[in-house]
């Protein structure tokens, strides 16, 4: 187990000149525009009647100019012919405000001024030098695989580590591949990071494409990151702009929100009456809309909101209630849907228990990191009330973990959150940090998998290795540094696989097949140990699959973004019960031939330590 350990400043120099005062006044303005020569007589005309001249000045004096009379027309001017299309009197009476707007050139066209717009050359909020992926990556690649890839990711994904590389792919300041329309680019980005729950990112994506240019998509995706975000007023650029263009009941509601925002409280006010008059959509979202849009003016007029005969909770209903603060009917609260678990987490709006709830899911699928769990748990602690019991437990064993004087002490603290804190993996990723502050020692060996899991989910993997006297061989610890260690560590054999085959007691011995994918997609063992565990395990790593050959053939041009569209392909799902070993081997494989081999290692070592 010995060869798993890793092996001007610039002066500025200050002058100073000394100014002597002068004995009179200089004149600033430039030579010739002291004294003027006399502005030549202008030929007199004919006209009715003849200003008078101005007074002459006195010698030696100033005198104001005055500007002569304009004399009036000596014929009225006559009008132009209307225009063919000017509706009538009738007519204009039936028309709404959008549609005046429309008619007399009122409507926005941009919400940002000309010298200020961007271009949509590049669009993205990471650039290379801030850990993007290079921006020209996907320039040369067909639309159509591009178009295919990002569409084909309907869910979450298995893996923590799989999605933080997306979240990274998708965010990065990319061109459109060729013959892909940029905003059409942008769109399908945004709308893919909303799909994984990552709304934040996802709003920063479409905020990145002026306004003026979104398209349909765009907007869809952003509005829906906006709802999320608890973001209303966010969209009323979009909502300015587009106006009219539609008419589905959100839409109209977001309207009447951005009129109250805009000062015309009387034009929202009217509107959102004649809504729910004319039920345009269910009462209470109505209500909602009304209780937001007075919130900006002045009356404050009462809402009460009716939530009898309600019987589903929706996006638009949770982020409207939570902004103004309204409470939601328990029976609505308790929805299995993990969408309102993550936008509570992500929601500093929300009472501290709220959050924390949905804190766990987060981190465990990677929206959270390890740090930012942390904080919340530390905030938690110093606010008993707020949390609850069950939390300021958790948040107390997380304090323990860390400044107890006793190795023994901080490891049985961290063990104690493993079973009674955050559910499943999300221990892990709550005691990273204070995993990594145990010193190695042979008295924690049953605890070392554990440790070195929870250490690797922050990609602390220096100080995962620091236990590679610790763990023997064969075991799971022993497993886990072997996937985590860096590049250049020496190919394993046969006889060191075979103790953790032999020993393992999960589900079909998933964690072996794991571990066989993993290393064989790092190039650690050879052909022949690979050959025999794949007849022992009943897997084949070779099997070709359209998506497999796709990405090898991405792998093999190196094109970092594309493989990394395609391994998010191959790792949809809400669970590792849902992944193959032929899939883990060829997104591990494709990720280290590109250089993502960091990636490729974090994920391997996660999947044998969650499968």
């Amino acid at each position: 187990m010995k060869r798993l350990l890793l092996a001007g400043s610039a002066a500025l120099a200050l002058c100073s000149t000394l100014v002597m005062a002068e004995e009179g006044p200089t004149s600033l303005l430039p030579p010739g525009f002291d004294d003027p020569a006399p502005a030549p007589s202008p030929t007199p005309t004919p006209t009715a009647t003849r200003a008078p001249s101005a007074p002459t000045a006195p010698s030696g004096g100033s005198s104001p100019v005055v500007q002569p009379i304009p004399s009036a027309p000596s014929a009225p001017v006559a009008a132009g012919p209307l225009p063919s299309n000017l509706p009538s009197l009738e007519e204009l009476e039936n028309l709404d405000g959008d549609e005046l707007d429309e008619l007399l050139g009122l409507k926005p066209k941009f919400d940002i001024p000309p010298a200020a717009r961007r271009s949509t050359e590049r669009v993205g909020i990471l650039d290379m030098d801030e850990g993007g992926l290079p921006e020209k990556s996907l320039a040369r690649q067909p639309a159509s695989l591009v178009r295919a890839s990002l569409a084909g990711i309907r869910g979450p994904l298995v893996s923590r580590w799989g999605h933080i590389l997306m979240r990274r792919a998708l965010a990065s300041r990319l061109a459109a591949p060729d013959g892909m329309d940029p905003v059409e680019f942008a769109a399908l980005r945004a709308e893919t990071l909303n799909r994984m729950g990552e709304f934040g990112v996802s709003r920063r994506l479409a905020q990145d494409v002026d306004t003026g240019n979104w398209d349909n998509d765009l907007t869809d995706a952003a509005l829906r990151a906006y709802v999320a975000t608890t973001d209303i007023v966010g969209a009323c650029p979009i909502v300015q702009i587009k106006g009219g263009e539609r008419e589905d009941p959100q839409w109209q509601m977001l309207q009447s929100i951005c009129y109250a925002f805009a000062g015309q409280e009387a034009r929202s006010q009217a509107n959102l009456n004649r809504a729910f008059r004319t039920e345009i959509a269910p009462q209470i979202d109505v209500l909602l809309a009304q209780r937001y849009a007075g919130a900006a003016g002045r009356g404050r007029r009462a809402v009460n909101l009716e939530w009898d005969g309600v019987s589903e909770l929706t996006p638009w209903r949770y982020a409207l209630a939570t902004a103004v603060g309204a409470e939601i009917p328990d029976n609505l609260r308790d929805n299995p849907d993990p969408y309102y678990r993550i936008v509570s987490a992500i929601n500093p709006a929300l009472p501290l228990a709220q959050r924390v709830d949905g804190a766990g899911l987060a981190a465990q699928r990677g929206i959270l990191s390890s740090a930012a769990l942390v904080d919340l748990y530390s905030e938690a602690f110093a606010d008993t009330a707020a949390s609850g019991e069950a939390i300021s437990a958790t948040a107390s064993q997380l304090r323990e973990a860390y400044v107890a004087g006793d190795g023994t002490q901080r490891v049985a603290a961290i063990r104690s959150i493993w079973e009674t804190g955050p559910s499943d993996y999300a221990g892990r990723v709550l005691t990273a940090y204070a995993a990594a502050r145990i010193t190695p020692d042979q008295a924690y060996s049953d605890d070392a998998a554990g440790l070195i899991a929870s250490m690797l989910t922050a990609g602390l993997d220096a100080d995962a290795l620091a236990w590679a006297e610790i763990a023997t061989e064969g075991s799971e610890a022993w497993a886990l540094l072997a996937l985590a260690q860096p590049v250049g560590a020496a190919s394993f054999s046969e006889g060191e696989v075979d103790g953790f085959v032999d020993d393992d007691e999960s589900a079909g011995q998933r964690k072996s097949a794991f571990l066989v994918a993993g290393l064989a997609g790092l190039g650690r063992i050879d052909g022949q140990t690979r050959a025999g565990f794949e007849e022992r395990l009943e897997i084949d790593l070779s099997r070709a699959t359209k998506w497999s050959t796709l990405i090898q053939r991405a792998a093999q041009v190196k094109n970092q973004t594309l493989v990394t569209y395609l391994a998010a392909v191959g790792m949809q799902g809400q669970g590792w019960d849902k992944m193959t070993a032929r899939h883990l081997y060829h997104i591990v494989s494709a990720l280290n031939q590109v250089g993502l081999t960091a990636e490729a290692r974090m994920i391997a070592a996660e999947a044998v330590a969650r499968g």
